[in-house]
């Protein structure tokens, strides 16, 4: 069961499991898990969204009850993480965290909760799926790709560095979102003779912004799945060299990820579509496990990384709804 919004799209699709057509795909930050939503996109009855919604809650897996990190293990963490990239002079190192919030005695309310994300973020890829007792739900702005079957053009973004709304950008943001963008570049030029780059510019998001670049390239179909196993994960969501620090984020981080930082492919007729998933959370049925993270560099500030992660927490923390 899956309900979903396209950025800048008021109407809410499912997929129909008892019709032929193309999957929506949940990938993992790993790639090792992968979930199939199968049947034609086609969009959703409001009322049986509501109805299914409402009793998917018995479906969902038992509490994981992890313990949460505190804020001082969290900096310590981060300390050590600073020292080797230092030591192995990487531009930047991302690490998440999982912010838990118990609910042994409420529900969550699903579709409140995902009305309520797509009213905040009206220009994000918005979800909710319950499938073989897992349930996530998500909001979120950064697009891996999008490939027009029609023209071939290719289209993704470098979106990266993170402060609140009326803050400045400083050169710690700057130099995160560098590496991001000389990456997609690199990888794009491998496919296309000429790439489109956009000026630098500022994304806004909730109450926070990203520096973000866009980038717009034709490609040949065939090569597409290629170019995104090449994009995933992005420095945005990882770091530079992409396997040595994938391997750090194994040691470093406390939690497995998930689907979290994984993608979420989406076709069309007339497109296909890779959101990375962001700003989510885990449902279970007595917890709430959101995940946020944060690129950390040589100049990272470890209060200010938790401050970070605690504003990502509110996308999901400001608007989850429960039963009364």
């Amino acid at each position: 069961m899956l309900f979903f919004k396209f950025p800048f799209s008021e109407n809410v699709y499912t997929t129909d499991e008892n019709s032929p057509g193309n999957f929506v795909s949940f990938f993992s930050f790993d790639n090792l898990e992968q979930l199939d939503f199968k049947g034609k996109i086609k969009e959703a009855d409001f009322m049986e969204f509501s109805r299914m919604m409402s009793s998917a809650d018995l479906q969902l897996n038992e509490a994981k009850y992890f313990a949460e990190e505190s804020q001082t293990e969290y900096e310590a963490k981060l300390r050590k993480v600073i020292d080797f990239i230092k030591e192995n002079s990487l531009s930047k190192l991302v690490i998440s965290r999982i912010k838990i919030l118990k609910s042994d005695s409420q529900t969550p309310d699903l579709a409140t909760t995902f009305q309520n994300l797509t009213e905040s973020y009206p220009n994000a890829f918005a979800y909710v799926f319950v499938k073989e007792g897992k349930c996530w739900i998500g909001a979120f702005s950064e697009v891996l790709g999008k490939f027009s079957k029609k023209t071939s053009r290719f289209e993704t973004m470098s979106l990266a560095g993170t402060l609140p709304v009326n803050e400045f950008w400083s050169e710690k943001e700057r130099e995160e979102q560098k590496p991001v963008s000389a990456y997609i570049k690199m990888v794009l030029e491998n496919y296309s003779a000429h790439t489109e780059i956009s000026e630098t510019y500022d994304h806004i998001s909730g109450n926070i912004k990203h520096l973000r670049t866009d980038f717009k390239a034709k490609i040949d179909q065939e090569n597409l799945e290629k170019l995104i196993s090449e994009l995933h994960p992005t420095p945005a969501v990882c770091g530079i060299p992409k396997e040595f620090c994938k391997n750090a984020i194994e040691n470093f981080e406390k939690y497995p990820r998930g689907l979290y930082a994984g993608y979420i492919q989406v076709e069309t007729d007339d497109y296909i579509q890779y959101f990375v998933n962001l700003r989510c959370a885990e449902i279970r049925k007595s917890e709430v496990l959101i995940h946020v993270g944060g690129g950390i560099t040589a100049l990272s500030s470890t209060e200010k990384e938790w401050q970070e992660t605690e504003l990502k927490s509110e996308a999901i923390l400001k608007n989850l709804a429960f039963y009364r």
